[in-house]
């Protein structure tokens, strides 16, 4: 019935060290064109990258296990601990837990928010979540972990982020949305993140990145690089709908005294096709796609391991703009490799990079 922070448990940055890195094998119809064949490319490079500084915690259901497992076998993956566990969708960053270190021992904890598909009855993207909701309470079952109930919230990872330090950083728009926590206002939501993540402040961007059917998460918009540094998705162009939002985030940041570097959209829009609308089978009730669909595209959707920046990549006509952003990420991280991960069919999937993974902080080893 306590707090992590009456029990002495913070949130770390990402930029920290882990432990482990938890993903999901993509399975859901609605979220994965052709059986997910195209996409496993690129999550076999994301796994690749995670395994050479940190354990795999790889969460499959039980239709999907044979299929893990052989992938696994015939890539050679090492460093894998395949979890069965089921869900309804791939996106880690949202439905497994968000941990917590003790500020004196390391001892990691997890949280378990309440998930209700980025927004409920309200505006939600599928109609039945139970399994996304029940998983992180499942993966601190099965991994011995001590976990927090906070179902009395709704949060998915991928709203939030942390400085390790004193700050944590959300936007207004995913924050105070209808579908997520209407009874509460900002001061509440604030006192409630400072709270669970023992945070002193909160930053509240205004937006996110333009048409993110998550409400606008902050992954997608703004990201801690060290404790003072953020970099923040931009464009020059002032007849693109995204230069507004970014525009108001770069208000708020500078006047909370942090470096900003500005990490540039993607060129050009990246689009739902015909051919890959083709592949999609939605579920009833389902949030579907459209041809010309205008897709959340976003460099600063990376995530950190141990070792290394897992940066997303666009291709085709935005093979400049995959330049500039591995050209300044390098610049900024220069302790860590920079990878470029092939990201077009994860953002087909609804998200990309970070969306997908989770993070355990380094601290007491769990099983």
């Amino acid at each position: 019935m306590t707090t992590p922070k009456q029990d002495g448990f913070f949130m770390p940055a990402e930029f920290d060290r882990h432990q482990a890195t938890i993903m999901i094998f993509p399975e859901r119809p609605g979220s994965w064109v052709y059986d997910a064949k195209p996409a496993l490319p690129s999550f076999l490079e994301i796994f690749k990258a995670i395994t050479k500084s940190e354990l795999l915690y790889l969460i499959v259901s039980k239709k999907k296990l044979s299929q893990a497992k052989a992938f696994i076998r015939e890539n050679q993956l090492r460093n894998v601990r395949l979890l069965q566990i089921e869900q309804n969708d791939a996106w880690a960053r949202d439905t497994a837990p968000t941990f917590v270190n003790h500020l004196h021992t390391g001892e990691v904890r997890g949280i378990d928010w309440q998930f209700n598909a980025w927004g409920g009855s309200v505006d939600g993207l599928y109609t039945d979540w139970q399994a996304d909701n029940a998983l992180a309470k499942n993966f601190c079952s099965q991994t011995g972990l001590a976990c927090y109930n906070a179902q009395h919230f709704v949060l998915e990872g991928g709203s939030i982020h942390s400085n390790g330090r004193d700050c944590i950083m959300t936007t207004e728009a995913c924050l105070l949305s209808k579908g997520r926590n209407p009874e509460l206002d900002k001061k509440q939501i604030t006192e409630i993140l400072c709270e669970y993540l023992n945070a002193e402040r909160v930053i509240w961007l205004p937006r996110g990145i333009y048409n993110d059917e998550t409400n606008e998460h902050v992954d997608n918009i703004c990201a801690f690089v060290n404790p003072e540094e953020v970099v923040l998705a931009w464009t020059d162009d002032q007849n693109d709908p995204q230069y507004a939002l970014s525009k108001a985030c770069l208000e708020v940041l500078e006047q909370e005294n942090l470096k900003v570097h500005k990490l540039p959209i993607p060129e050009h829009p990246v689009c739902v096709t015909e051919q890959d609308l083709q592949g999609y089978v939605f579920a009833p009730g389902e949030d579907t796609r459209e041809v010309g669909e205008r897709l959340a595209g976003s460099y600063v959707n990376f995530y950190f391991t141990n070792q290394a920046v897992l940066l997303p990549q666009f291709g085709g006509e935005n093979i400049r703009s995959d330049e500039t952003a591995i050209r300044l990420m390098e610049k900024l991280c220069p302790d860590r490799e920079i990878i470029p991960i092939p990201a077009r069919e994860l953002l087909l999937g609804g998200g990309n990079i970070h969306c997908l993974t989770q993070q355990i902080p380094s601290g007491r080893r769990i099983l």
